[in-house]
């Protein structure tokens, strides 16, 4: 690596983006023409929908690395950290593909920063209340590690709760961000279709293996529906490992009660743009 090569990358890992996430033209076109010199995977997945599984499917079929590229996965809600992301595309580190999964809305910033070097990130779209039950499974398990990853604070005695009390939590304080979550991403991929993949999780339980042949052609790297089907043989014997959990639809029928359904409708209904896609983050049978 260059002296001049070094002091370029070192000048782009510490310039700072404007207030909105945007960088400068120069700084943006810099980007865009790394970006193009290698693939990544890219999962935004919310909790609970598959994301760790199917990143480690990717990992196997691509023979990739598994980066975490946030600054801190303790911050909750993912946003990129641009020198790592710098490391891989001019320093090249991981020299293996970048393969990476973050709970990560679509908010301004992350765009501008997903827009700049072309990264096509990947959603799986799953109906909210079998995620949060799901969640409040991993919360009744371990009720503390999973306090870093999305943008509300547990209470440290949640698990002291009631079960009532514990499910009113998990619509009144995760349901909005999951609410948030799709309402920004769907934005987003109504404005770049051909950037944003959009998975559906019962497509992806009744054909795994042609989920993950989409997910990564979309993603720059296809592979034959063979090597797919290896890949996900060979995750599918630790799926303990990888959070993994009953991957059954309707869960959220059984965990919360009317009441607190309608309560989450109702935080759906701050947003136009999902009333399409209404029966399927809260299927009728939920309701």
């Amino acid at each position: 690596m260059t002296s001049q090569f070094k002091d370029r990358l070192a000048n782009a890992a510490f310039s700072p983006p404007n207030c909105d996430g945007s960088f400068e033209p120069d700084f943006a076109a810099y980007l865009n023409e790394l970006g193009a010199t290698r693939s990544t995977v890219v999962l935004a997945f919310a909790p609970k929908a598959a994301g760790t599984f199917l990143r480690s499917a990717c990992v196997a079929a691509v023979h990739g690395a598994f980066v975490r590229t946030v600054h801190a996965q303790g911050g909750r809600d993912a946003s990129f950290y641009l020198p790592t992301f710098l490391l891989y595309y001019a320093g090249g580190f991981p020299s293996r593909p970048l393969v990476t999964h973050v709970h990560m809305q679509a908010l301004p910033a992350n765009r501008h920063f997903m827009d700049s070097l072309g990264l096509k990130p990947v959603i799986m779209i799953r109906a909210i209340p079998d995620m949060l039950a799901s969640y409040g499974d991993m919360l009744d398990g371990d009720p503390y590690s999973p306090d870093n990853w999305l943008n509300f604070r547990l209470p440290p005695h949640y698990a002291e709760l009631s079960p009532e009390a514990r499910a009113d939590f998990l619509i009144d304080m995760a349901g909005p961000w999951y609410t948030s979550y799709f309402a920004t991403w769907m934005e987003y991929a109504a404005d770049a279709p051909d950037r944003v993949l959009v998975l559906e999780y019962d497509h992806f339980v009744a054909d795994p293996v042609a989920t993950l042949e989409t997910l990564l052609a979309h993603s720059g790297m296809p592979k034959s529906r063979e090597v797919c089907q290896v890949a996900l043989d060979a995750v599918w014997e630790n799926r303990g490992e990888y959070r993994f959990n009953k991957g059954v639809s309707g869960r959220g029928h059984d965990r919360f009660t009317k009441q607190q359904i309608a309560r989450l409708e109702r935080q759906l209904d701050f947003y136009p743009n999902l009333v399409g896609l209404k029966s399927k983050l809260i299927p009728p049978s939920a309701l």
